[in-house]
């Protein structure tokens, strides 16, 4: 194969990949909205086609085909950037995952994990330049609650991390994965609770959606969008859930492995998603059964509680690493 050749099917399968998960993403709302129907004993969406599946293809084309508005109040250059950059950022996230034995969408870096927190930054900045560049007080609300509320979370994740690190010795996701003979959800099981609750904060959903709580500011940073860039906001959001999802198979649930992910690739990827969904779930279910806490209790539990129990995971993984390993 020539070089043009390889770069052609390169660039054909990264269409591919994100158009991909953008459909995956609009059928997530979709499995989001049928879940808390059926979890509330209502019916959800069901006219749009059988079952209701062309109702992610319909909410689409309504977002498509809206005017596109820009206020002459705004920032122009920042509010266009801000919903590109939080898009962009969590679609190159998910090229650093790897999703099967031997299969990711991109190389396997040496320092994987590092990237990927460092890229969840980038979506930060995305959310916080929504809300300032669009010169309005309840979007500039909502962006300094996004960005309090983001370092506060990402300090715990980051931490969290630091025992599946020392688990492997490696910041390379395959690495971990490949280690994981017993998933590190077993060997990890304080580093998994506060990764994961601090992904449920850092993708602002209940009970920690304070960047966008309604009572008090409408639809927080993103108030002032509407039309396709609401709708890349929006796509961020489900994208940031699957990625989180994805995330926590690739470092506590073993990733790709399951019986029979070493003979079949394939079936190790279905492992994945199977894995990945089920946390997706988890997100919906919670949803639908924890309220909101108050913003003043969501930045205590974080500093005062989910961070220092973070770091008290590191000293008890370092001292039976000492002895055990």
């Amino acid at each position: 194969m020539s070089e043009f050749s390889y770069w052609i099917l390169m660039i054909i399968g990264m269409i591919v990949t994100i158009l991909g998960l953008i459909l995956v993403a609009g059928y997530t709302v979709l499995f989001e909205r049928r879940c808390l129907a059926l979890l509330q004993d209502r019916y959800g969406p069901n006219r749009a086609g059988p079952l209701g599946l062309f109702q992610a293809i319909s909410d689409a084309l309504k977002l498509l085909t809206k005017e596109y508005f820009l206020p002459g109040f705004v920032d122009k250059r920042l509010y266009i950037l801000a919903p590109l950059l939080v898009v962009v950022a969590i679609l190159v996230s998910f090229a650093l995952l790897p999703i099967g034995q031997g299969i990711s969408w991109a190389a396997n870096l040496n320092i994987g994990l590092l990237f990927l927190l460092g890229l969840s930054s980038i979506h930060a900045y995305g959310v916080f330049l929504g809300g300032w560049a669009s010169n309005s007080k309840y979007t500039m609300l909502g962006a300094i609650r996004t960005i309090a509320q983001l370092i506060s979370y990402e300090l715990a994740m980051g931490i969290a991390v630091l025992g599946v690190v020392m688990l492997a010795g490696s910041f390379s996701l395959s690495t971990i994965v490949d280690n994981q003979t017993i998933p590190y959800i077993f060997l990890q099981p304080i580093g998994f609770t506060v990764f994961f609750i601090a992904g449920i904060a850092e993708t602002h959903r209940l009970p920690f959606d304070m960047p966008e709580a309604e009572n008090e500011l409408n639809a927080g940073f993103n108030t002032e969008y509407g039309g396709m860039p609401f709708a890349m906001f929006f796509l961020g959001e489900y994208l940031g859930v699957i990625l989180v999802g994805a995330m926590t198979t690739t470092l506590y649930l073993g990733g790709w492995h399951g019986p029979g992910a070493e003979t079949y690739p394939l079936l190790g990827v279905g492992w994945f998603v199977l894995k990945t969904f089920l946390l997706v779930f988890f997100f919906v279910w919670m949803r639908a059964s924890v309220p909101r806490t108050r913003y003043d209790q969501l930045m205590v539990f974080g500093w005062k509680y989910l961070l220092p129990i973070g770091l008290v995971n590191i000293l008890l993984t370092a001292i039976v690493g000492a002895f055990w390993m």
